[in-house]
């Protein structure tokens, strides 16, 4: 079967979880049989990568470092940029990404069984493929707008098209329950039409925890000495993902048992806002902040920390919560999240509870046995749900309509 993946990012060039799970969801369907021709709309190579053909829609140039990542609708109009041949807009980029579709699939050769479209920054795409080859079109909806608004309206223009695409798809693939439901409210589709494939983890991928280098974050080492409990997330600093709540509830466990360090991994618009609320708090001895990392330094992150929160308002799924479990992490996940869909062995709460947020915080602070056991029970639930799972689920509604397509 050939496919056609319509993308925005893969890793390394990618500003979130959309271009980590595109990057194995895509594997795991090649080693299943499949052709994959996958498309993102920037110039740089992916040399690593040989198991799929990757096609370069613009001349464009690493667009998730000034704004045009896959989780800037807000800069759909413009985005700020210092050199000329760099776009002016998300707009912009997909307008290039269209023309590359048009003449790329003008040529029979080139022409898929099915169209795989990732979010609303390719569905236009999608929709044009659709019209140009015939092949039934499925729209992988891993955020609706609503969810990267953090429960707000977020951008008309971005609905209209998000809209756009569902309803000319053949079949939408919701990351979760609960994003199938915003799905199902928002925008009034049958529900026939709505399938929920999870997102997985390639425990494989990853580096062993017992790799962890405890030079890496010395201090927060010399803290655990002393009987810290580092508390970790890892994410966008966006209003989606309910940080300011989390640094509420920490505020308030701190207050009880001082001895609570947190680990901000990651970068975003709320940065400053969350240093001044750490200030404000009286707590920015406690507060640690990376910055975004790759590597040995994102890995050693996981490592040091004992808890993971995933604050989120809206979370389609939350691989960060998968790969923090592979690291030994005690999980705790907002209700809001869909990870905590494929999740027995956590603690939950609603991300504005900020009370219950910092009991929890303090349950597992101060009790060693708490702790432990929900570490283990992370651990051994974690990876219940693999890529070669997903790419069987996908590639069976690929065959049903190209079946029925083919009658």
């Amino acid at each position: 079967m050939k496919i056609l993946m319509l993308g925005w990012e893969l890793p390394p060039y990618n500003s979130g979880g959309l271009g980590v799970a595109c990057f194995y969801m895509a594997k795991a369907l090649a080693e299943a049989g499949a052709e994959i021709d996958f498309v993102v709309p920037y110039t740089n190579k992916h040399t690593e990568i040989n198991f799929m053909n990757i096609l370069n829609a613009t001349e464009f140039s690493n667009t998730h470092k000034f704004g045009a990542g896959a989780y800037n609708s807000k800069n759909f109009s413009k985005i700020h940029n210092s050199k000329k041949e760099n776009p002016h807009s998300i707009r912009e980029i997909q307008a290039e990404y269209l023309k590359f579709l048009e003449k790329y699939l003008a040529d029979p050769k080139n022409r898929p069984d099915v169209i795989h479209a990732h979010d609303w920054l390719t569905a236009e795409a999608g929709i044009l493929a659709k019209k140009l080859t015939g092949a039934p079109l499925f729209i992988h909806i891993h955020a609706t707008e609503f969810d990267r608004a953090g429960g707000a309206n977020g951008n008309p223009e971005v609905h209209e098209i998000e809209y756009a695409g569902i309803l000319a798809s053949d079949k939408v693939f919701a990351v979760s329950k609960n994003t199938r439901q915003v799905i199902l409210e928002k925008y009034q589709i049958s529900p026939e039409k709505v399938e929920v494939v999870y997102n997985a983890i390639e425990p494989k991928s990853l580096a062993k925890p017992e790799d962890y280098d405890a030079e890496t974050y010395k201090y927060l080492e010399f803290l655990k000495s002393k009987g810290h409990t580092v508390v970790m997330t890892l994410t966008r600093f966006t209003v989606q993902k309910g940080l300011t709540f989390l640094m509420e509830a920490v505020a308030q466990a701190a207050d009880k048992n001082p001895k609570i360090a947190l680990l901000l991994v990651g970068d975003g618009e709320q940065r400053n806002e969350l240093i001044e609320m750490a200030a404000s708090y009286g707590i920015a001895d406690k507060i640690f902040f990376t910055g975004f990392l790759r590597g040995k330094k994102w890995r050693d992150a996981y490592g040091v920390a004992d808890v993971f929160v995933m604050s989120s308002i809206n979370e389609p799924f939350g691989l960060t919560a998968l790969e923090a479990a592979h690291f030994n992490n005690a999980l705790i996940i907002s209700n809001q999240s869909g990870v905590g869909e494929v999740l027995k062995n956590i603690l939950r709460y609603d991300f504005w509870d900020t009370q219950k947020l910092a009991n929890q915080i303090l349950a597992v602070s101060t009790s060693p046995t708490l702790l432990r056991d929900l570490q283990r029970g992370a651990r051994a639930e974690y990876a219940k749900i693999s890529w070669s799972d997903i790419a069987e689920q996908i590639m069976d509604e690929f065959l049903a309509l190209t079946e029925v397509k083919n009658v």
